[in-house]
């Protein structure tokens, strides 16, 4: 199992060529994570023992070994897509939503959430439309996430 303490540094394009490419395919949540175990899409090991604070965003090169190399890519997942009919409404459902320390994150004139009954029943009572979808999500914060 390759564990990693930190992340490479800038590396030229050329120091990957001749190594097999491979992935961790990782939720919002797993993006945030510095001590756990992971599978690549390869199913090579890897354990995460990074500096508190380490944030794991798509794109990333998680580590470099002697023939691979594994990237980070964002996972879809289950979002509740919010369309408030005005700002107001927007601005109201962000606050909501962070008084109850949710993630959120912004797609054009939508809000995004993770999907999560307390967040269903905020929106109904409030009277706002959603839909559920999968998509990537990339919360506006950094904050601190809580299992629902």
């Amino acid at each position: 199992m390759r564990v990693v303490d930190r992340l490479p540094e800038i590396v030229a394009p050329q120091e990957l060529e001749g190594k097999t490419a491979d992935k961790v395919v990782l939720t919002w949540e797993q993006r945030r994570w510095t001590r756990g175990r992971l599978l690549t899409a390869g199913g090579r090991e890897i354990a995460l023992a990074l500096q508190t604070g380490s944030l794991l965003e798509p794109g990333r090169l998680l580590c470099v070994e002697s023939d691979w190399f594994a990237t980070v890519e964002a996972a879809q997942e289950k979002i509740l897509a919010i369309s408030p009919p005005n700002p107001e409404t927007a601005i109201r459902v962000a606050f909501e939503v962070g008084n109850r320390h949710f993630p959120l994150a912004i797609d054009g004139d939508q809000l995004l959430v993770p999907d999560d009954s307390a967040m269903v029943q905020l929106l109904e009572r409030l009277g706002v439309p959603w839909e559920r979808r999968m998509a990537v999500f990339k919360s506006i914060g950094i904050g601190h996430g809580h299992d629902h």
